[in-house]
């Protein structure tokens, strides 16, 4: 049995006023703000980052943003900074994201300029990997993964490895009726584990958690929580409502 840490992270996207985010955040604190055996983690829009913050305060409950610029300041309208997200007590954020990369064109050299800044600033990156359903259906799935971990965390040292969080995103099981099934999960969970063995070292490789992102529910969490690679969630659509959320931390939590 490895000794990692199960983490919850939730993924709110372009959803929620800040307003609203407050209510969300304030249900989740109060459900599972104290337990401190999983790690739980809430990503709202930028709008909202600061006011959510101050809910988190005092709770288990971390803090991240959806995304980030690689420099820490300029002429780089509409973006944030790793020393912005910061300064309001971020402490993870979401990199490499395949909407960031499939609709804003993001590519494995911009998210690995990311990742590095993220671990200037002391921010812990969720480094998000995947691959298409025509890379899936070509055939290519373990390649492309290849390709993007090896890319995404080139120049990062063995000492920072263990900050970074990796999440697989089968992109095709996103919001498209498909669903992957738990073999097919873990097998790419033990493919990345075994990249980073290369790339790390056994020791590091079996500290750095990989989290599933392809439609955690909590019907299909115990079965793809219960994995001997598959750490946690990157959660979408379920983080939205907070009884699903903290099932999913529930989940977590029983398979810990």
């Amino acid at each position: 049995m490895n000794n990692r840490r199960k983490l919850i992270a939730g993924n709110w996207k372009m959803n929620k006023t800040s307003a609203d985010a407050v209510g969300l955040a304030q249900e989740i604190v109060a459900a599972v703000g104290k337990q401190n055996e999983v790690d739980v983690v809430v990503c709202p829009p930028f709008t909202a980052v600061e006011a959510v913050g101050r809910v988190l305060e005092g709770s288990e409950v971390r803090l991240g943003g959806q995304n980030m610029h690689h420099e820490a300041s300029g002429a780089f309208t509409g973006e944030v900074s790793a020393p912005m997200l910061r300064a309001i007590f971020a402490s993870y954020v979401i990199l490499g994201h395949s909407e960031r990369r499939t609709l804003f064109g993001e590519t494995d050299e911009i998210v690995n300029r990311k990742v590095a800044a993220a671990l200037r600033n002391q921010l812990r990156p969720i480094f998000c990997v995947g691959e298409t359903l025509a890379e899936r259906e070509a055939g290519s799935t373990l390649k492309v993964v290849q390709t993007q971990v090896e890319r995404g965390l080139e120049g990062v040292s063995r000492e920072q490895a263990t900050s970074v969080v990796i999440a697989y995103e089968p992109v095709w099981a996103i919001g498209t009726g498909k669903v992957a099934t738990t073999a097919q999960a873990q097998e790419v969970h033990a493919f990345i584990r075994g990249l980073l063995v290369k790339l790390f070292g056994e020791p590091v490789a079996q500290r750095i958690r990989i989290l599933y992102g392809g439609s955690m529910k909590p019907a299909n969490a115990p079965e793809l929580l219960a994995q001997s690679d598959i750490d946690g969630g990157l959660i979408g659509g379920a983080s939205l409502e907070s009884r699903s959320f903290v099932e999913l931390v529930n989940a977590a939590l029983a398979a810990k």
